[in-house]
């Protein structure tokens, strides 16, 4: 019963934590500066781990599939059933594993170390809002962020998938995506959209909080930093499960 009472009282504070630093986005003073500086972390440093991984997260599933369709004779459908796996899952969730192990790690880490060294209170001292100058912007920047990257990790894995199914495996280049427009939908790519955009927020908020609330020393922050990516990675996984049959409801209701 502590445990549970303990957990509930964390989520609390994670929620009040969150509010609180998406209501200083709309309050004076505006720094879209700190924003653009925090999205660039984000998003354009992880381009070529998030195209590192979509390129061989193509491959793979697409050479995975050809192995159980070529049972059936059913080739065709390599290509429909790679492009509906990353749009649907593969993209915003690897995506997100990514970036939480790249971006958020190192958001964790620099407010921890702002905490410990007293950085956040001196900034306080000096009437500056620490939360509408250091998480905001980062929780801003993530919710954009991984929609963006998770596009490209689409698009990127389509195209690995097209190069293991076509030049690898020797599918017919029009047979490989002659059924894209009759399995893959729009709803298809926004579910994976949908997706993208909270566990950008998940992962920017956790990380920011784990790191704002670090106490201790230098140890602190490294218990802080791993504690903010292990659950951050396990609510990802747990939370698309949840989301998966919220958006599936959403869009095609009972059916």
């Amino acid at each position: 019963m502590a445990r549970l009472t303990i957990f509930v009282e964390e989520v609390g504070n994670i929620m009040i934590f969150m509010f609180r630093a998406i209501y200083w986005l709309i309050k004076t003073p505006y720094r879209p500066n700190i924003f653009l500086e925090h999205f660039y972390f984000i998003a354009n440093k992880s381009v070529f781990i998030v195209t590192l991984t979509a390129i061989f997260t193509g491959l793979v599933f697409a050479i995975q599939f050809y192995f159980g369709f070529n049972v059936i004779n059913a080739d065709a459908l390599v290509g429909p059933a790679s492009a509906l796996s990353l749009a649907r899952e593969l993209a915003p969730v690897f995506t997100a594993v990514v970036v939480t192990g790249r971006a958020g790690a190192a958001m964790a880490a620099e407010l921890g170390t702002m905490r410990v060294t007293d950085q956040i209170d001196a900034m306080e001292v000096m009437a500056i809002n620490p939360l509408q100058y250091l998480v905001s912007p980062r929780i801003l920047a993530g919710f954009i962020a991984l929609p963006i990257l998770s596009t490209l990790f689409l698009f990127i894995g389509n195209i690995g998938a097209y190069m293991a199914g076509v030049w690898l495996l020797g599918i017919d280049s029009s047979l490989f995506y002659s059924h894209l427009s009759e399995f893959v939908e729009i709803q298809d790519i926004l579910q994976g959209l949908i997706k993208a955009a909270f566990f950008g927020l998940m992962f920017s908020t956790l990380s920011t909080y784990t790191g704002f609330t670090t106490s201790g020393g230098a140890k602190a922050v490294g218990a802080s930093t791993n504690r903010a990516v292990v659950v951050t990675l396990v609510l990802i996984l747990v939370s698309d499960y949840f989301l998966t049959l919220g958006i599936r409801f959403l869009f095609y209701g009972d059916s």
